[in-house]
């Protein structure tokens, strides 16, 4: 393996106006990967998420927060004052990109339409993620998470088959934003470095959720028929869905024809194997309505862990369903280390979930806890923009930071 080399983004510098969370997980990828992240918050109140809680740590940090937020300096600016704006402005001409989540059209409002932009730093990258995108009809609403999972599509397969539609347990469209302008970002300055180009970015959350859709999508673009709802099953794979043991439920799957006959030899079912009704998946899915009964009866003749080792021996696939706790007790997520750590300014030390982007040779890395409110802001101005105490001082009477 080559020599651990330096992070993957060091010396790309990130302008962060984002806040909630599609922007500020967008940002923290690229922190992870090494670049500066300069957070812009709101004077005295700054991101929304700070509030949001409990769960709150000692100190007071909300932990949802936490969550979007390691890897970056936060600065205070009041974009609402010309002077705000200014130093903004020079802000932006040290930047390699610029990500942003206000609603569409607040940038130009304030004189930074794109070419502006390309003017004050060629090259820039902008990145702007809203709920509906740059044009439409639906340009200038708000984007909310919830409000895109049921407008675009994912509510209506999600859920009890003859029950309520359900959203996600955490917010999917959002997080899908992120990460696909995180990827939008990493493609346009590796065109960058050929062109020396910057690029424009629109991303949206209805657009992510949409293409989320995926396979569910093209089912429905091939037959032309509306996909259903099928609880916890798979609408093109059967038996691929949770069941309930004598003592609690657990994830099953055949996942091929193959996985599905070795099941059925270790459960003394092998008739099940040669039935013409289940022998192949297609016809498994056809008769899902016979099969998912026998199988439900059959599997509440033993534990949960019962079936788990018998799938296990077998190579089937098979899973507890695990809380939150079990999770960072697994096993696996121990030995990928997938919980950290780092020390919060407050001294105090706070966990983390860890970066999923494994690159062994440049490694994504907790560099910086989440930072307070503001407290980057006079080393940002006196390093990055030259400002003198004094002028510091001032700008903070004067509500400009």
């Amino acid at each position: 393996m080559p020599s651990v080399s330096r992070p993957l983004l060091d010396g790309i510098v990130v302008v962060d106006l984002t806040r909630v969370l599609a922007g500020p997980y967008c940002t923290m990828m690229l922190g992870d990967l090494g670049a500066e992240v300069l957070k812009v918050e709101e004077p005295r109140r700054g991101d929304d998420t700070r509030g949001w809680g409990p769960p709150f740590t000692p100190s007071g940090e909300s932990a949802y927060f936490l969550s979007a937020n390691r890897n970056k300096q936060s600065l205070t600016l009041n974009l609402k004052e010309p002077d705000g704006l200014a130093l903004l402005r020079r802000l932006i001409a040290q930047g390699d990109v610029l990500v942003e989540n206000f609603r569409t059209g607040t940038l130009e409002g304030w004189g930074l339409d794109y070419g502006t932009l390309q003017q004050i730093r060629p090259g820039l990258i902008v990145c702007s993620i809203t709920g509906y995108g740059q044009t439409g009809p639906y340009r200038e609403r708000p984007g909310y998470d919830f409000m895109v999972e049921a407008l675009g599509g994912f509510m209506s397969v999600t859920g009890p088959e003859d029950g309520e539609p359900f959203r996600a347990g955490v917010a999917i469209a959002d997080l899908a934003a992120a990460m696909l302008a995180a990827s939008a970002i990493l493609a346009a300055l590796f065109a960058r470095e050929r062109t020396g180009d910057g690029q424009r970015i629109d991303i949206s959350l209805l657009d992510s959720q949409v293409a989320l859709m995926s396979y569910v999508a093209s089912n429905y673009l091939v037959s032309g028929e509306r996909p259903k709802r099928y609880g916890n099953g798979h609408p093109n794979i059967v038996p691929y869905q949770t069941f309930l043991a004598r003592d609690g439920y657990f994830a099953f799957a055949a996942g091929n024809d193959g996985q599905w006959r070795r099941f059925c030899q270790a459960v003394d079912r092998a008739a099940w194997a040669d039935d013409p009704r289940f022998a192949t998946n297609g016809e498994r899915v056809r008769h899902r309505a016979e099969l998912i009964p026998l199988l439900g009866e059959l599997f509440s003749t033993r534990t949960a862990g019962e079936w788990l080792d018998l799938c296990e021996s077998n190579g089937i696939p098979a899973a507890p369903i695990n809380a939150l706790d079990q999770v960072f007790d697994d096993p696996q997520v121990r030995a990928r280390g997938l919980r950290q750590q780092a020390t919060h300014p407050s001294g105090e030390v706070v966990p983390l979930v860890a970066s999923p982007l494994r690159i062994p040779t440049a490694p994504a890395e907790v560099r910086l806890a989440p930072p307070r409110l503001g407290e980057h802001t006079d080393q940002i101005l006196r390093e990055r923009l030259g400002c003198s105490p004094n002028e510091i001082e001032c700008m903070r009477k004067a509500g400009v930071i």
